[in-house]
This record gives C-alpha cells, structure tokens and sequence, in this order.
C-alpha cells in the first residue's frame, strides 16, 4: 500500500502493509514505499472574467522544467481550504478601516462553511487574532470578533506579516491554501527581508491574492512585490480605484478560492539535493481562458535516512 505526500509543502511519510491491515508489529516482512507528489492550486477564467467549471484532467498539461509531466491526481470540486485574512493595520490605514472590515466579513460568509480560516494584521508586529489555542476556526462568530478587534496604528511590517502567516499555515492539514493580503503600503519595520518573503513563497503549498489600496503619495508603497508574490503562487493582485471596491473583490477572491482545480504530479530527483524547478500549466481543447498557477516550487533536499 502506497502513502503519497507533497513536496516540501506538506510532510513526508510511510506506510506499512502490517500496520495498514491492523496487523501484528511481529509479522516477520514490511513493504514500505514513497513517492512525492507536488499538488498545484490551479484557477482558469473566461475571457470575461468568469471563472471556468467542469474541466477535466484531459484539459491541462504541467510542465516542470519544459518538460511535460504525467498528471497523478486531480479534483474540479470546492474543495475545504484553509485560509488567512491578513490586513495592514497601520495608522495611515485609519480612513480605509470600515471598508477593509467589511470586506473581510464579505469574505468570511463568502468562502466554503467548512473552510478554517485566521485573521492575522500588522502594524509594528504582525498580531494573530484568534483566542490562544486556537490557530484557525470554521466559526464565523469567531472569526467576525478576531476581524473586529484590529486597530490601526503605527508603520507597517509587511515582510514579517507575509512570512509568518505562511509558516503559520504549514500547521494546517488542509491541502488547499491560501492567503488575502489587504495593504496600502510596502514595508518600513520588519525583520524579515524580501528574500525572506519571496522564498518563503517559493516553498508554501499556499496560493496569495493581495489587494493593494495606495495612496499616489506613499512614499513606501510596493505593488511589484504584491504583483509577484501572486505570480509565483498563482493569485490575483486587485488594485482598487475607489475603496468600497474592496467589498466585491473580497468577494470575488472567494469565489475564485471556491472554483479553483487541485492538480497533482510526481517530480523525478537527480540527486538529493535541494532544488528551485519551474512550472507552467497550459490548457488544451478550451475556448480561450487564462490559466493561473504556481510558476516555481523548490524541492526540499532528501533528509538522511529517508527511503528512496
């Protein structure tokens, strides 16, 4: 019996015939296998915006370093997620707040009941709001009071909200990932850097929406990093015109979470080193769509002991 696991962005792991059938640890052979399996958080839309159903797994093509791959696995369902509603609460974000808390619960009541979600802002520091022991929650009551208890107030740690909520999701065991990053600004106070943050990307199984509500004068506004963190996971960059806009895109970006495809392929290893690999994902026999998806993944390095 075969156990698959997911490259870096899940945990490796084994599975014997014996324990599998509830047999005794004295039963005298063990057949133990493994293979990695990348999974990809695929969205496809029309060319009027609208997110396009019931495709099959003959309609995509993965490639990994040009070279195509044989697909392993597929779903087209809505399925659960986990998500992270992650907002700038710094003090320039004062006259924004109405509108951004609204969007937020717009989102929450948006996304699939059986969705876990948290509610992360950063100002100085980045502050997880959901009760001690309590890392994510499907209970909207919850999640309405950890979005209501943000203040905003001093200047922005971008860098560190982005990385932390990212390692923070590696505690989930939902597959399907992903975060909503609401900031009218780039970074003035984090510990981490952007190297930091584009490589925690590159790792993360989640995919990253971000909406970016600048000012013309902002001094330290950064929409090429909100560009590009959404292109390397395969999310979305929403650049409002008027702020009441948030609402509708927080709700746009839960549909898209709702529509998305699960697709899943195994990577062939040269060596047991680490190693960055590029993707692309290409549909055939469609009307024109565009395709959005990971564009890089790192394959972890093989660990010393672990099974070949």
């Amino acid at each position: 019996m075969c156990m698959h696991t997911t490259v870096r962005i899940a945990t490796f792991g084994f599975l014997s015939i014996g324990a599998a059938l509830g047999q005794s640890e004295s039963i005298d052979y063990r057949i133990t296998t493994q293979s990695e399996l990348v999974l990809l958080d695929v969205g496809v839309k029309n060319a009027k915006g609208e997110n396009v159903l019931r495709l099959t797994k003959d309609n995509f093509r993965i490639y990994e370093n040009g070279k195509l791959q044989i697909i392993s696995d597929f779903s087209n369902e809505d399925l659960p997620a986990t998500t992270g509603l992650i907002l700038d609460s710094s003090g320039s974000m004062i006259a924004k707040r109405a509108d951004v808390l609204n969007g937020g619960l717009v989102f929450i009541h948006a996304s699939n009941p059986t969705d876990e979600m948290f509610i992360a802002d950063f100002n100085d520091r980045v502050n997880f709001r959901l009760p001690p022991g309590i890392p994510f929650s499907r209970d909207q009551l919850l999640l309405r009071d950890a979005l209501l208890s943000v203040h905003d107030q001093g200047r922005t740690a971008l860098y560190d909200a982005v990385y932390e909520s990212l390692l923070h999701l590696k505690s989930s065991k939902q597959e399907r990932k992903a975060l909503i990053l609401i900031s009218d600004g780039g970074d003035n106070c984090s510990r981490h850097n952007l190297r930091d943050v584009i490589a925690a990307a590159r790792e993360s199984l989640a995919t990253i929406y971000s909406i970016g509500m600048f000012d013309a004068d902002d001094p330290d506004r950064n929409p090429g990093l909100l560009k590009n963190l959404a292109h390397i996971t395969g999310g979305q960059t929403f650049f409002p015109g008027q702020i009441s806009e948030v609402i509708d895109i927080c709700r746009e970006i839960a549909r898209d979470i709702r529509s998305r495809y699960t697709i899943g392929y195994r990577p062939v290893r040269r060596n047991d080193q680490a190693e960055l690999r590029s993707l692309t994902v290409k549909l055939v026999d469609t009307e024109k769509a565009t395709v959005r998806a990971r564009t890089v993944y790192q394959l972890p390095a093989r660990l010393s002991g672990e099974p070949r």
